[in-house]
């Protein structure tokens, strides 16, 4: 056997008075029903929404570089050798360039061309002459080291980043929501002289 729930039983009671009354218009009515609205029931919710997701700040500090000076070997100490030349001096003295003594020359005498026999002295020269004090020689020679002053790039401060964390913003915002759902029914009414029990 079908259970019926009473609204469809008042349904479909309401569907034969319908039917009878148009059937039997003029008829007397029996019952006499009339629609009840009820209305959809909302409630207000609160909840929190996010408006930003947040997310990191990067301050960021460039490198700061300076100049450094230092002095730096360019060459190491070294032995070299050189050549002294020979050391001279010029030194004079006198030589006999021709011993004298007896020798025949020409002379004219009055007039006369005669050959005479005469004495002559011994000559002498001053000659120069190099001679040598010191003679040439190899020396040796240290050469010290080489230093130069040279300026380079250095590092003051290195780069900085400094990562601030933005937390995520909420906002909280109402929102309206259903809690039960509007209906109609039906309901018995009691109308003198046109709807009796």
């Amino acid at each position: 056997m079908i259970q019926k729930s009473p609204a469809s039983l008042a349904v479909a009671g309401l569907a034969m008075l319908a039917t009878a009354s148009e059937t039997a218009a003029g008829g007397r009515a029996l019952e006499c029903y009339e629609p009840e609205h009820r209305p959809a029931l909302y409630d207000t919710v609160y909840e929190d929404v996010m408006v930003s997701p947040g997310g990191q700040l990067v301050d960021y500090d460039p490198p700061i570089y300076g100049t450094r000076e230092s002095v730096e070997q360019i060459a190491p100490p070294r032995v070299t050798y050189e050549v002294v030349p020979a050391i001279t001096r010029t030194i004079y003295h006198t030589v006999k360039v021709n011993d004298g003594g007896y020798a025949w020359e020409w002379r004219v005498i009055h007039g006369r061309k005669v050959l005479c026999k005469v004495w002559r002295k011994a000559r002498y020269a001053r000659v120069a002459e190099t001679v040598v004090v010191e003679p040439e020689r190899t020396r040796r020679v240290v050469l010290p080291a080489e230093y130069e002053s040279v300026a380079r790039e250095v590092l003051v401060r290195p780069e900085r980043r400094r990562i601030t964390e933005i937390a995520p913003a909420y906002q909280r915002v109402a929102r309206r929501v259903l809690v039960q759902e509007g209906s109609t029914k039906w309901r018995r009414v009691h109308i003198a002289r046109h709807c009796q029990d």
